[in-house]
């Protein structure tokens, strides 16, 4: 707007000539700053002069296309010189983008870790916390200490499975592992060892079940004889296992607590990384009293 009143000034004082240079030059910064419709704006007008400067009677002999030719070039200057810049914020947001996915990954991979310590490390402590109370016992020591030595060796066993799979990098996402029977057979010799009768029933190595139901069912028996350790009263303990054609359902009873334990103190993780895999794989999860026992169900679709 400003070149164009210059510009409309310039007849009356015969410097037309040198403000149509002064534009030509000026198309540089158009097309490096301006908006489409302002540079469509400034072709038509810068055009529109130079033909009236062309044409017009104006006594002053004038060179258009040298005009023209200077604004084309310092135009295409322009022009390079945004397309540069828009290139450079590109990069820029996309560089921002990928620093922020490389950060959660970061956090998704710890909080990773952190559960699978939790899940595998977490149980065998327990165990182990419970035995050595058991020790003064003189009827209970052998036992204890057998006891002892296997949540021991399977506390290492798991530490180091769990360090192999975060030194795999990104493919220990995918690596779970789940072996039901196993888990409910390693659940109820632990119950049983710390004084509660186990009735279990379904059968753990049902081929119907999915591989992501069998991970979730074993990862919540070991979760819940954790529990059951730390806090059951004294009483029966019961696994119940049901497979049918559109889902399958765990459910694991045990006595309410008669007093608190303070000595195996609970953080509250274990309940919801439970709910979190069963959830997370579209199924159903409740725990909490039940006709004067607690009860953790879990139901996941068969597909």
């Amino acid at each position: 707007m400003a070149l164009a009143v210059i510009f409309g000034l310039s007849f009356l004082s015969g410097t037309e000539t040198q403000v149509l240079t002064a534009a030509a030059v000026a198309a540089g910064m158009v097309m490096r700053l301006g908006r489409g419709s302002l540079i469509f704006s400034y072709i038509g007008v810068f055009l529109l002069s130079s033909a009236l400067i062309a044409f017009g009677d104006t006594g002053v002999p004038v060179n258009v296309g040298v005009q023209m030719i200077l604004a084309a070039v310092s135009g295409a200057i322009g022009y390079a010189l945004r397309l540069g810049a828009e290139r450079g914020s590109r990069l820029e947001r996309e560089l921002v983008v990928q620093v922020e996915k490389e950060h959660e990954a970061v956090l998704a991979e710890r909080r990773w870790i952190a559960g699978e310590l939790h899940d595998s490390i977490a149980h065998h402590l327990t165990v182990v916390a419970l035995h050595v109370q058991m020790l003064d016992d003189p009827t209970m020591t052998s036992e204890s200490q057998e006891a002892i030595r296997v949540a021991a060796r399977k506390a290492m066993a798991d530490l180091r499975f769990v360090i192999e799979l975060a030194d795999d990098g990104p493919r220990s996402a995918g690596m779970q592992t789940g072996d039901l029977d196993s888990a409910v057979d390693e659940a109820k010799a632990e119950i049983e060892a710390a004084g509660h009768p186990v009735v279990a029933t379904g059968d753990p190595r049902d081929e119907r079940i999915p591989r992501v139901a069998e991970i979730a069912f074993a990862r919540i028996v070991r979760e819940s004889a954790t529990n059951i350790l730390k806090h059951a009263g004294p009483g029966e303990v019961a696994i119940s296992l049901d497979i049918d054609d559109d889902s399958a359902a765990l459910t694991i009873s045990s006595p309410m607590p008669t007093t608190p334990r303070r000595d195996l103190p609970s953080s509250g993780t274990g309940l919801n990384r439970m709910a979190e895999r069963v959830l997370g794989a579209s199924g159903e999860f409740t725990a909490g009293e039940v006709d004067g026992a607690w009860q953790v169900a879990a139901r996941l679709p068969m597909a």
